[in-house]
């Protein structure tokens, strides 16, 4: 990649989306009790959340009943990721959305549109929430070239990680901080603006160029 194009992969479901709280609030409508009795989640497999969802058939009957009510069309954003992502875009970055929404057979057309509307849902300035460039659906994150992948799904780190360290040409993992992420050791954003921080200063090391013979002393 050359110094000036610096692409972005980002994942959606617990980085820009807040995936966990609209699973939390369907586990409590399904129980009927306050949203505030379904704790944060503690575990990436939501059966081992003490939530009250008994396995991973479960969990999945819920999330298809979310797909089916259009939930990728209405899910609330993470706090800050629209403003974060148009700032990056505006300063040249190429942001890239890969997501792993296709997890169940027969309702991907579904899951494709709703996705897409909620990407180009119009701000209050006009705008789409996320200046997207290029729109994946896999769960192979490692495989995505890319300088840098935003995720928090551990075993989507360490795909990355280890990809990293056979010599592959995988993105820097820059791991979403989540109670059920960490135990990952890499690079770790609390925040949308722990993420500008971390990719501002990763694009001013890169164009410095650093290893060329020219800038050492």
């Amino acid at each position: 990649m050359d110094t000036d194009t610096f692409t972005l992969n980002v994942d959606l479901d617990g980085v820009v989306a807040d995936y966990q709280l609209e699973l939390r609030r369907r586990v409590a409508a399904e129980r009927d009790v306050p949203l505030s009795d379904i704790g944060p989640q503690i575990h990436w497999e939501p059966h081992l959340c003490g939530w009250g969802v008994r396995d991973r058939e479960h969990f999945l009957d819920l999330h298809n009943a979310g797909v089916n009510e259009n939930m990728f069309r209405t899910m609330p954003e993470i706090e800050g990721a629209s403003d974060a992502l148009w700032e990056l875009s505006d300063a040249g970055y190429h942001i890239r959305v890969v997501t792993h929404r296709l997890v169940v057979n027969w309702s991907h057309e579904q899951v494709v549109a709703d996705t897409v509307a909620w990407l180009q849902e119009p701000r209050p300035d006009g705008r789409p929430r996320v200046p997207f460039r290029d729109l994946c659906f896999l769960g192979l994150k490692a495989d995505v070239a890319g300088d840098a992948l935003i995720d928090d799904a551990p075993h989507n780190v360490e795909a990355v990680l280890d990809a990293r360290r056979r010599g592959l040409p995988s993105p820097q993992p820059i791991v979403f901080d989540a109670p059920y992420n960490r135990h990952l050791e890499t690079v770790r954003a609390s925040s949308w603006t722990d993420v500008i921080g971390l990719l501002e200063q990763a694009r001013a090391w890169r164009s410095s160029d650093p290893l060329s013979p020219t800038t050492s002393s």
